[in-house]
């Protein structure tokens, strides 16, 4: 399943969401933060479903509130372990989204804290989510008053500005002294752009020094003697997935990049469902207790597309995209339980509230207003690049908050008594 989830993103989603960046001229930063964040999510948005009409209860809440840590600090560990390159990021695209990842967590715990769920409180979300997106449609224009604003008191700003002036392709270049590093732009970026952005914006996204006519067959087997062992295990699934979704890297296909958007997203939502699935059965046969499972497998299985996602461009070298889907599929995580919220209070159950379960409310707020801090200040203090050093900050961050965690769902700390069955 692993695998699966691995092609379906390298093969197929983010070629998609390539191509939908160059038809509307989107920044890295705000591609990340939008389609890829969403299509990454499928999965929590189909269980914040399942929990509102099937299951009748808080399964999305729980879902989603119990991922978001594993999400900022698990994801950005991997990204910076797993990447062969060192990936410059900016200040304002970061800022930007723990900015709205913020404002979005303390709404949803400031909701569900009396247990009920309104109508109107169901639209805030979405009136929120709105909101950002239309801070991400003005991006190019906030970022450069901001940084006109602030660059004299702010160093990030400052040398974010240099960047913007030295007017570095995005295609990267290689420094004498150190690795392979990656720069954008902020002043290319935007809504709107002109042709060449485009071409440049594909080139960066999949590490090419030119865009081939054609893209070779995805039989075609590799020369690397690992590679073809693996791609041979992997037959079966590159066979399912290129008969059920059009290849938009081939330019037969090109036009249907929004089908192969959607079918994509769709099957990491399936496949997502049954990595879960085996997860969760793997730690009920190895006895591991269901709060903790909650808090380990069950957070990471659910967030593997973004994982995946997130490593993928991370090791491509573009550090801002990676950073943007991290957190911006946090914030697509928080608003999307709005929907079915909303679709159920309004229209379907109008008579009453829904109710969710909100105990361990307090630690779970402290637990990501914290995460979103350490995350922003880890960046700060690491000179604003994804590296090994700030890949293993993000991991000791992540273990220590969840063995915190743990200790407290198992009522060792804090006022959390031990939930039986029955009680």
């Amino acid at each position: 399943m692993f695998l699966a989830v691995s092609i379906v993103c390298d093969d197929y989603f983010l070629p998609s969401l390539e191509i939908i960046s160059e038809c509307l001229g989107l920044s890295q930063d705000v591609a990340g933060a939008t389609f890829m964040a969403a299509g990454s999510s499928a999965p929590e948005l189909v269980t914040a479903f399942l929990g509102a009409f099937v299951t009748k209860g808080d399964i999305g809440v729980s879902t989603i509130l119990g991922s978001a840590i594993y999400n900022l600090l698990g994801i950005s560990a991997a990204c910076g372990l797993f990447s062969t390159v060192v990936s410059r990021l900016s200040c304002w695209p970061l800022f930007r989204d723990c900015l709205a990842y913020t404002i979005s967590a303390a709404a949803v715990l400031a909701m569900i804290s009396d247990s009920r769920i309104y109508w109107y409180e169901s639209a805030s979300l979405l009136l929120i989510y709105g909101c950002y997106i239309l801070v991400l449609c003005f991006d190019i224009k906030i970022n450069q008053y901001l940084m006109k604003k602030f660059s004299p008191c702010c160093t990030c700003f400052t040398k974010a500005m240099e960047e913007s002036t030295e007017q570095q392709p995005l295609v990267g270049w290689r420094d004498e002294s150190g690795p392979l590093i990656r720069q954008q732009s902020r002043t290319d970026s935007g809504i709107f752009q002109d042709e060449l952005d485009y071409s440049q914006l594909s080139t960066s996204l999949h590490g090419l020094d030119e865009i081939s006519e054609d893209h070779p067959n995805v039989f075609t087997m590799p020369e690397a003697d690992m590679k073809r062992i693996l791609w041979v295990l992997s037959l079966p699934i590159i066979t399912l997935l290129y008969l059920t979704i059009p290849d938009c890297r081939r330019q037969f296909w090109r036009n249907w990049f929004m089908v192969t958007f959607l079918i994509s997203a769709a099957w990491i939502s399936a496949i997502t469902y049954v990595l879960v699935w085996m997860v969760t059965i793997a730690g009920e046969t190895l006895g591991i207790p269901e709060s903790v499972m909650g808090l380990t497998l069950l957070a990471a299985g659910t967030s593997v597309p973004d994982t995946v996602a997130s490593v993928l461009v991370a090791r491509k070298g573009n550090g801002d995209m990676a950073m943007s889907n991290i957190v911006g599929s946090n914030v697509f995580d928080m608003l999307c339980l709005g929907i079915p919220w909303f679709i159920k209070t309004a229209f379907i159950n109008t008579s009453g509230p829904i109710e969710v379960n909100s105990s361990g409310l307090t630690y779970t707020a402290i637990s990501l207003i914290c995460s979103v801090g350490f995350i922003f200040l880890a960046v700060h203090l690491n000179g604003w690049k994804i590296d090994k050093k700030l890949g293993t900050i993000c991991l000791v961050l992540y273990l220590v908050f969840t063995v915190l965690s743990i200790l407290y769902e198992l009522g060792i700390i804090g006022n959390n008594p031990t939930r039986v069955c029955g009680n």
